[in-house]
C-alpha cells in the first residue's frame, strides 16, 4: 500500500479564476448612465453627428436598450436639453432672489460662468443649435426666461432714478445678451478668473446704467 505523505495529502489542485460577475444595472441606473454617455457625445459631435450606435458602445449595451429608454436619438437628445435648461435655469433663478440690484447682476453673471466651468458638456449642448429644439429647450429660452426677471429688478431701478420702467425689458434683453455672448466666449478662452469676468461685466452695465440719459436720440450727423 503506498503511503501518502501529509504534503500529498494537504496538496489541492489550482482553482481556475473566474471572471467577477457582471452586476446588472436597474432600468433607472442604466437610464441615468445612457443620459449621462449621450450629454458627453452630444456636447462633442452635436445632434447630427452623434449615433445611437455610438452611444450604445460606449455604455457597453445593445442598441434596442437605448430605444427600449428612450424611443430613439431624438427622445434621448429632448432629456438631456430638458436637464440642462431647467439645471441652468434654477441657478440663475436662485442667483437672483436675494440681494441689491448690482449685488444680484452680479451673482447672476457669476452663476453662468460657474455652470459653464462646472457643466462645459451640458452648456455645450445647450449652445450647440439643433433642428430639435424648441423655443422652450434651448440657451437662448433660458436667457430670455432669465431676462424677464433682470426686467424686474430693472424696472425698480428705473423708477427710482426717473427713467421709463417700460424700457426696462429693452435694458433687460441688452444685459444678458451680453453676459450671454461673454459666457460662450469665456467657455473657449478660461481666462480671466469667472470673478474678474463677472466684476467687470457688472462694473459695465451698472455703471452704463449709472449715467443714462434719459431720452437718448440719434448722434446727429454732421
Amino acid at each position: 500500500m503506498t503511503d501518502v505523505s501529509g504534503n500529498d495529502r494537504t496538496r489541492r489542485r489550482p482553482v481556475p479564476a473566474t471572471k467577477p460577475s457582471r452586476v446588472r444595472m436597474s432600468a433607472t441606473q442604466r437610464r441615468e448612465q445612457l443620459i449621462s454617455i449621450a450629454r458627453q457625445i452630444f456636447a462633442e459631435k452635436g445632434f447630427d453627428a452623434t449615433s445611437i450606435e455610438e452611444i450604445a458602445a460606449r455604455a457597453k449595451v445593445s442598441k434596442p436598450v437605448v430605444y427600449e429608454h428612450f424611443g430613439g436619438k431624438e427622445g434621448l437628445y429632448a432629456v438631456v436639453v430638458d436637464r440642462e435648461v431647467r439645471a441652468l435655469l434654477d441657478r440663475i433663478t436662485t442667483a437672483l432672489t436675494a440681494g441689491n440690484p448690482r449685488e444680484l447682476l452680479e451673482q447672476a453673471a457669476l452663476t453662468l460662468l460657474t455652470y459653464i466651468e462646472e457643466e462645459t458638456s451640458g452648456f455645450r449642448v445647450l449652445v450647440r443649435e439643433s433642428p430639435l429644439m424648441s423655443a422652450t429647450g434651448n440657451f437662448s429660452s433660458v436667457m430670455n426666461d432669465v431676462a424677464h426677471q433682470v426686467e424686474h429688478i430693472l424696472a425698480g431701478e428705473f423708477s427710482i432714478r426717473g427713467y421709463d420702467p417700460k424700457l426696462a425689458e429693452l435694458y433687460s434683453q441688452a444685459l444678458v445678451g451680453m453676459v450671454a455672448l461673454t459666457g460662450r466666449w469665456w467657455l473657449e478662452v478660461r481666462k480671466p478668473r469667472k470673478e474678474t469676468v463677472a466684476a467687470h461685466l457688472v462694473n459695465l452695465a451698472w455703471n452704463g446704467l449709472s449715467h443714462l440719459e434719459s431720452k437718448p436720440g440719434p448722434i446727429p450727423r454732421g
